[in-house]
């Protein structure tokens, strides 16, 4: 099986999320996408950060009327600072039988030459990139590079920093995101501080 791995905090998951994932799982030729929620990375700041477990559930309540795309929580029992090139051999290790590839922003196209062993990845896997607006220009040592794949995704340009700070500030943000997702954070009083 072809799995997508699309890592995020998702704090929230939006619907922006899923419009890429459900691309991804039913344009891109990949079999699944696995929502794979990042731990807390201790240089963000915690206090605009839900618990892990919360975030998961999020992604869970986001996805499963979804058949195609999964919540993963592999990095939450992973050592801490993760680097996605661990993340991948601890998967490959534990699955075997599957192959993975990578999800990601142009944005982030743009500075992966900066990730930790950066060339160990496009070596052994293969990066399916969704177009984002951005001013910086594209790294020209990516163009046409046999393992990274541009997909003519929908530009989704909703964040979940502009939903947090929404909801801070008593704005009505239900049209952003998934149904049940708006449910919990309203009913926890998530982002309200």
């Amino acid at each position: 099986m072809k799995i997508g791995l699309y890592f995020g905090t998702f704090n929230p998951i939006h619907t922006g999320h899923l419009i890429i994932a459900n691309h991804m799982a039913e344009y891109a030729g990949l079999d699944q996408i696995w929502m794979m929620v990042t731990p807390h990375n201790p240089l963000k700041q915690k206090d605009t950060l839900l618990d892990d477990y919360q975030r998961l559930q999020l992604v869970f309540l986001a996805t499963e009327d979804y058949p195609k795309i999964k919540p993963s929580d592999f990095e939450f029992k992973l050592p801490q600072p993760n680097y996605t090139v661990n993340t991948l051999a601890h998967l490959q290790d534990k699955y075997p039988q599957h192959e993975f590839a990578l999800i990601m922003g142009e944005d982030n196209l743009k500075t992966f030459h900066k990730w930790k062993n950066y060339e160990a990845i496009l070596e052994h896997y293969s990066i399916y990139v969704y177009p984002r607006l951005s001013e910086e220009a594209r790294n020209p040592q990516f163009d046409n590079h046999p393992k990274i794949h541009m997909i003519a995704a929908p530009v989704v340009e909703i964040s979940s920093t502009f939903i947090r700070q929404s909801i801070k500030n008593k704005k009505n943000v239900m049209p952003l995101l998934p149904h049940k997702v708006w449910a919990y954070i309203d009913h926890n009083n998530c982002y309200k501080k």
